[in-house]
């Protein structure tokens, strides 16, 4: 009986926490930016906005331990808070993946899929805090790696999209091209969710039967100049380094990444 309330109760507390998260990017966009703008001046507009971001971020991810629904685990915290021209590279097992990774990072900067700039709760958010449209390839990499160059760190999920439980991990080239062309450090970030809710394809209302375990777990720094030659090409340097990241990803997720069931 009390497993059954206490799935009720979550069920319940996840539509809530959702709502709040629409409606929340919805005032920030009406109510809180538009101040932010008229009080600063481009950059530091952009920067402001994002600490707000992170601060919002954050106050969902205490709400949602609150009220039952996720257990938050963060090991090398530190680094991710204070890191500055930094690639940081994720994993992506969850929707709510890079909004544990923005509410300890400042004034991180990310790649935000088209359709958000669209959407009515969180298109003004995204347009706000100046995060970087992937509607242009062409230009992607360099509007990431100019991103970098200002100070900031950006978040990338080499896999392009959301894992799928029990297959191989499976990145992109664009994250290489991304630490190549910007010649910054790359920070690496394990995140593993047990058990598995709101991955790919997942509804939000497909709970699991207790509160799951979000870790996160930042591990040390790597330059990507140890890992690939400089006397080769730029598109075999990102099929080289692509390959070097995937099987790195997977070899630490496979040692130590992964929580018990």
């Amino acid at each position: 009986m009390s497993d059954g309330l206490n799935y009720c109760w979550r069920l319940l507390a996840t539509a809530g926490c959702f709502a709040v998260f629409g409606i929340g990017g919805l005032l920030l966009t009406l109510l809180v930016f538009p101040p932010v703008a008229l009080c600063s001046r481009p950059p530091t507009r952009s920067t402001r906005v994002r600490w707000i971001i992170h601060k919002a971020f954050g106050a969902f991810i205490w709400l949602m331990e609150s009220v039952g629904i996720m257990r938050f685990e963060l090991i090398g915290g530190e680094s991710l808070r204070h890191c500055q021209n930094t690639l940081v590279l994720a994993n992506h097992p969850t929707l709510i993946d890079v909004v544990a990774l923005i509410s300890l990072m400042p004034a991180a900067s990310c790649v935000v899929k088209q359709r958000l700039w669209r959407n009515p709760f969180l298109g003004g958010v995204v347009r706000a805090a100046d995060y970087i449209n992937n509607s242009l390839p062409e230009t992607l990499i360099d509007d990431c790696s100019k991103d970098l160059a200002a100070g900031h760190p950006l978040i990338i999920f080499p896999e392009g999209t959301r894992s799928v439980p029990g297959q191989a991990l499976r990145f992109l080239r664009g994250a290489a091209y991304i630490a190549l062309k910007s010649g910054m450090p790359v920070l690496p970030v394990l995140i593993d969710c047990q058990p598995t809710t709101l991955g790919k394809n997942d509804r939000w209302y497909r709970i699991p039967q207790r509160r799951f375990h979000l870790r996160l777990e930042v591990l040390k720094p790597i330059s990507v100049k140890e890992w690939v030659s400089p006397n080769v090409s730029l598109p075999i340097a990102a099929r080289r380094l692509t390959r070097a990241l995937e099987a790195y990803f997977t070899l630490e997720l496979n040692k130590h990444g992964r929580l018990e069931a």
